[in-house]
C-alpha cells in the first residue's frame, strides 16, 4: 500500500515551509516594534495578519514553482515544432512561439532545417527532439 501524498498536499507543505523564515523575521520585527517603539499590539497583529494573507494570495500564483519533481509540468514534451537549423547532434527548433536549443534524441536520424519535429524529452533548457512521423497519431 502506498503512503504517497497527492501532489497538492506536498506542494502546499513545501510552500509553507519556505514561508516560515519570513514569518519568523516579520514576527520578530513586529515584536521588537511593540516593545521598543511602542507600536500598538493591535497594529502589529494586523500587520502580521496582512503578511499571512499576502502568502495565501500568492500561493495559487507561485504553486507550480513549489511542486516536487514528478508533478511539475516539464516544458513542451509531446509538442510539435519545426527545425530552424539542421539538428545533427545539436541545433535550434521552434516550438510554438519559442525558439529552443535542441538535441537529436537517441536513435533518431539527422533532422534537416525546416523539417517538422516532435519533442520527446527535456534536459535542463535543451529539448530532445526526433523527426515528426506522418504516420504518428
Amino acid at each position: 500500500m502506498s503512503t504517497r501524498r497527492p501532489p497538492g498536499a506536498a506542494t502546499l507543505r513545501r510552500y509553507l515551509l519556505f514561508q516560515v523564515p519570513g514569518w519568523i523575521v516579520v514576527g520578530s520585527g513586529l515584536a521588537a516594534a511593540v516593545r521598543w517603539w511602542e507600536l500598538a499590539p493591535g497594529w502589529a497583529l494586523a500587520a502580521f495578519a496582512a503578511w499571512l494573507a499576502k502568502d495565501a494570495v500568492l500561493y495559487p500564483i507561485t504553486r507550480r514553482a513549489y511542486e516536487p519533481d514528478g508533478f511539475a509540468p516539464h516544458g513542451p514534451i509531446g509538442e510539435r515544432g519545426v527545425a530552424d537549423t539542421a539538428v545533427d547532434g545539436e541545433g535550434w527548433v521552434h516550438v510554438g512561439p519559442e525558439r529552443w536549443r535542441a538535441r537529436r534524441a537517441a536513435g533518431a536520424g539527422p533532422i534537416a532545417a525546416g523539417a517538422p519535429v516532435r519533442v520527446v524529452g527535456l534536459r535542463g533548457h535543451e529539448l530532445e527532439v526526433e523527426p515528426e512521423n506522418d504516420e504518428a497519431p
